[in-house]
């Protein structure tokens, strides 16, 4: 008599098993994580085009290579350049001094022409526009509340084209044009795809405050493009250490990387200049805007867990090897660079003996404890005391400060500029019925910053579900960015400051378009469902930066054209 199996009286053969769950959600779109090497973990590859997409375009493979070669420099040029045309054309218009440049382009001229600040008079603007050799710089010198650096970089502009508004635009338009091509190089490393990074770049090339914000001599692009380019160097770093850590794990019988804890824990990664460039530039982050110290805490303790998560990947332990050979090195890399880079900045105003509080120390403040340090030293820590007092109790309202609530939604935007002119007259159309409207308005690219909000959402969620390193990095850095203003609620404070975060939204923008448009591996139909969703919402975003172009360059429109576009109340 012979046994009959259980699986045989249900039907099955021995083998058969009931299919899992991911097999099942397959069926619905489901693709599962690949499983890759330690290698590939370490130093994930660059993505390529698949060879379909070359043969539907009828690219032969040599020139397909070397079109993706290419494209690793020729996508982010690409999209500079357009950047650039768009930011340079018409620069020096509105030929006026608008919002801030009123200090910022006086205090640059002064610090160029004697190294310090001066004591401008009131109402000298008009002349500076009509005439501005006639205007001598004052001597006395003037009561700044910011350091210098961005102040130096707006006078370079101006040594090279004159006192006037193309030549104290020139340089932010510079470095907002820079700071595309660089967001395009680093999206392209920080995702591993050449489209991504590119994507990014664009989206910041077409945000309205991003743009607006390079065409007036201000300090926050300045800084903004400090942080960005700090930001560029630990993402170079963190690649650089953890190919060195790979080429020192041991390679098994058939090639295949293995972890190893004692390499993984003692290995010294030995001087690391990328590390190094971010403390120059996190420095002059700081030496633009004080609120680069707190950019400069949370990317010196980013850059630390990277090496954490280098280091637990290669085999070693959570934490001794970092606190053995990664924790001082970081920290005298960056803090010490900046600070030092910081004091240099003040060189104008210390070999000068005009320079306000310049010679505080001798007079005022002789006597104390301190007076072992040199004079200037303790002259600038007093002025760096006034300015911190001034900074913590600016409460006096103003008609456009808003709350860093309000700031991701665009809820009250900065007017730089406004005029009404009559039909006919300063590019108001003869045949307009009434006044125009000429506004340079400091306001994001609506349609842009609605879909950051929730693509920062969604880092958050691949950040705490999925422990994506790159969602952190990008939330880690918006943090820094926008979190310190919540400190400040009784400070008068303003939309336009949050240019310093909006390359990290823009990443986090093109993040979640690559999310719509699906994981590689997808099938056919779930990645063209996708591209044509993404491809709508670039192209919508392409376009409200088209729509609202006039407000952003001051260009004149009629009133009724104006109000169209003024899709909030507290917009006006």
């Amino acid at each position: 008599m012979t046994s009959t199996a259980p699986e045989a009286l249900h039907g099955h053969d021995a083998g058969d098993k009931p299919p899992s769950w991911p097999q099942r959600l397959r069926r619905f779109g489901h693709v599962p994580r690949p499983v890759t090497g330690l290698r590939e973990r370490l130093v994930p590859p660059y993505t390529r085009p698949s060879e379909r997409l070359w043969a539907v375009l009828g690219v032969p493979p040599r020139l397909a290579d070397r079109m993706i070669r290419w494209s690793a420099w020729g996508g982010p040029l690409l999209v500079a350049l357009v950047a650039g045309v768009l930011r340079f054309w018409n620069l020096g218009s509105p030929k006026a001094v608008i919002f801030d440049e009123t200090y910022y382009a006086k205090d640059a001229w002064a610090l160029i022409n004697q190294g310090y600040e001066g004591s401008w008079p009131k109402d000298i603007d008009k002349s500076i526009l009509k005439d501005p050799s006639s205007v001598p710089v004052p001597t006395d010198p003037g009561y700044v509340v910011h350091p210098p650096v961005g102040k130096w970089v707006i006078g370079l502009g101006e040594h090279f084209f004159g006192f006037n508004p193309f030549g104290w635009r020139f340089m932010v338009a510079v470095l907002g044009t820079l700071s595309v091509l660089m967001l395009c190089r680093i999206g392209r490393r920080l995702f591993r795809s050449t489209f991504l990074g590119c994507l990014a770049g664009a989206l910041l090339a077409v945000d309205g405050l991003h743009f607006v914000m390079s065409r007036t001599a201000l300090l926050d692009l300045v800084l903004m493009f400090f942080v960005l380019a700090a930001f560029g160097c630990l993402l170079i770093d963190r690649d650089w250490a953890r190919r060195k850590l790979a080429a020192a794990l041991p390679v098994d019988e058939e090639g295949v990387l293995r972890p190893d804890r004692e390499v993984a824990e003692n290995l010294r990664l030995g001087l690391r200049p990328w590390r190094l460039a971010a403390g120059l530039m996190l420095g002059l982050a700081f030496a633009t805007k004080w609120n680069g110290l707190y950019i400069l805490a949370a990317f010196g303790i980013m850059s630390v867990v990277w090496d954490l998560g280098a280091r637990r990947t290669a085999g070693g332990g959570p934490f001794w090897g970092v606190f053995r050979r990664d924790l001082l090195p970081a920290f005298f890399s960056t803090v010490p660079v900046a600070i030092l880079t910081y004091i240099a900045s003040w060189t104008g105003w210390i070999v000068t003996d005009k320079g306000y509080f310049r010679n505080w120390a001798a007079t005022a403040g002789r006597g104390g404890n301190w007076t072992w340090l040199p004079d200037w030293l303790r002259s600038l820590w007093h002025y760096e005391n006034e300015v911190y007092s001034f900074h913590v109790n600016l409460t006096s309202g103003h008609t456009y400060q808003s709350n860093p609530w309000s700031w991701i939604v665009l809820g009250r935007p900065v007017s730089y500029f406004y005029e009404d002119p009559e039909a006919g007259t300063d590019g108001c159309p003869a045949s307009t019925a009434g006044k125009c409207a000429r506004e340079v308005l400091a306001i994001g690219t609506p349609l842009l910053w609605w879909a950051g909000a929730f693509a920062l959402c969604y880092v958050l969620y691949r950040w705490f579900f999925r422990r994506d390193w790159r969602a952190g990095a990008i939330a880690c850095a918006v943090a820094a960015g926008w979190l310190p203003w919540f400190l400040y609620q009784e400070r008068t404070i303003f939309l336009f400051y949050a240019v310093v975060f909006i390359p990290f939204v823009c990443l986090a923008v093109a993040m979640m378009i690559g999310a719509i448009v699906g994981p590689a591996g997808s099938d056919e139909r779930r990645r063209t469902v996708g591209a044509v969703g993404a491809g709508v919402l670039v192209l919508l975003i392409i376009w409200n930066f088209i729509y609202f172009w006039p407000l952003y360059t001051g260009t004149a429109i009629p009133l009724d054209s104006w109000r169209n576009r003024m899709w909030l109340d507290t917009w006006v």
